[in-house]
């Protein structure tokens, strides 16, 4: 067990990171780490050392996460959580970029976020994800073409009205 704690911890910083691209909210972000870790430290029985214990403690935070969303109401809580801010400071072209990949992100569907959150922040094998997800590898495949063309589309269309911005 002590062994098992002393890798849980190890994971912490992961676990931290995929919470706050979930639930927007460093305070949630928290406390969806902390109810995955209890879970987890709780269950220890159930886990089975023959498969990743990082899927593993991701699928209880997943699945954590998808509870609590189920008993907000959704708009509420993606408005409350992925508000814009009110304006960019000039010269902060990084930034502009950086937030329009943001605004993208918060744009798409959940199911299309979450999987390439997993895979292309996280680095998360597709199988290995779609476990997560609890989905079969074929859809979390469709998930991400569907994320990424998605994406393109949104910051390629920004970057368009940016640079004919510049050019009036």
């Amino acid at each position: 067990m002590h062994s098992l704690r002393t890798r849980i911890t190890a994971e912490i910083p992961h676990l931290r990171r995929y919470a706050r691209a979930l639930a927007g909210c460093p305070e949630e972000a928290d406390d969806l780490v902390q109810g995955c870790l209890e879970r987890a430290l709780k269950n220890a029985r159930k886990w089975d050392p023959d498969k990743g214990l990082r899927s593993w403690l991701f699928r209880i935070l997943h699945n954590n996460h998808v509870s609590r969303r189920r008993s907000v109401d959704r708009e509420l809580h993606f408005r409350r959580h992925f508000r814009e801010p009110d304006a960019v400071a000039a010269g902060q072209e990084v930034s502009t970029e950086l937030d329009g990949v943001r605004a993208a992100m918060a744009e798409l569907p959940e199911e299309h976020r979450n999987a390439l959150l997993l895979v292309a922040v996280e680095g998360f094998t597709y199988e290995e994800a779609s476990e997560v997800l609890s989905v079969p590898v074929g859809t979390l495949r469709s998930r991400l073409s569907r994320a990424r063309e998605s994406l393109r589309t949104k910051t390629n269309g920004a970057s368009a009205k940016r640079v004919e911005r510049g050019a009036e």
